[in-house]
């Protein structure tokens, strides 16, 4: 009978809440719900007219646009294909050949999150340091890129380059570990093929692997990989909002 008594316990006991976190958040309410706080899927959020947030949990994504006010935890939009194309580790391990051409109408966006944007500056994590493929937006002609490291500091000392060439119609190219080898916490310059600076870089190393988008997202915040998450935020918030 003790051991029933305790069973029904286990039974009654709440369950928690799940949480998801804020990836992306615009509009006059913005500064309220920014980009990395927390919220349950039972928590209600009031927006304002103009407002945007979308919200990852484990269940999926929730695009919440205002005014009103709405529970996070109602109807996410699951899009598993779409995440585990954008974080497949497999295609940082290779280079495409080629490059499939979006509709004219459509922006170019990179294809995976472990390709590194050679227009976009900041930090970007990766799972391993010695295969880094760059990617480039644009498509046409062969461009020639230098990536150059460099010390901390405004005096930092100017370290190894390599330069790195995308074949024509090629948006992907590999990064040579042995003639640029990759540091964790080191900082890169890219220049392009006008000599002008196209992107300043550091990198750091995610340990554990991700299998749900709001645990990715977390990790990518706390390492300040805002890239990234911007990618992962507009990715998911478009294919939430398509299939809504």
């Amino acid at each position: 009978m003790a051991a029933l008594a305790l069973g029904g316990a286990a039974l009654a006991l709440p369950v928690a809440a799940m949480a998801g976190v804020v990836v992306k958040s615009t509009g006059p309410s913005s500064t309220k719900y920014p980009v990395g706080t927390k919220l349950d899927d039972d928590a209600s959020i009031t927006l304002k007219a103009g407002d945007v947030v979308t919200v990852l949990t484990s269940d999926g994504t929730r695009v919440i646009k205002g005014a009103g006010t709405f529970r996070v935890g109602d109807r996410p939009q699951v899009a598993s294909d779409r995440f585990a194309s954008l974080t497949r580790k497999r295609a940082a391990t290779r280079v495409r050949t080629g490059a499939v051409r979006a509709p004219e109408d459509e922006a170019v966006t990179n294809p995976s999150l472990w390709y590194v944007d050679i227009t976009r500056s900041g930090t970007i994590c990766l799972y391993d340091l010695a295969t880094v493929r760059l990617w480039r937006p644009g498509t046409e002609g062969t461009a020639t890129y230098r990536v150059t490291a460099h010390g901390d500091g405004d005096h930092g000392e100017t370290g190894p380059q390599a330069e790195v060439t995308f074949d024509d119609t090629v948006t992907v190219a590999a990064l040579d570990p042995a003639r640029m080898p990759i540091a964790e916490g080191g900082h890169y310059m890219v220049t392009g093929p006008d000599g002008a600076t196209s992107a300043e870089l550091s990198f750091v190393l995610l340990a554990d692997d991700f299998e749900q988008p709001d645990a990715l997202a977390e990790a990518l915040i706390a390492k300040g990989c805002s890239v990234q998450l911007e990618a992962l935020a507009s990715t998911l918030e478009a294919s939430a909002e398509a299939a809504s």
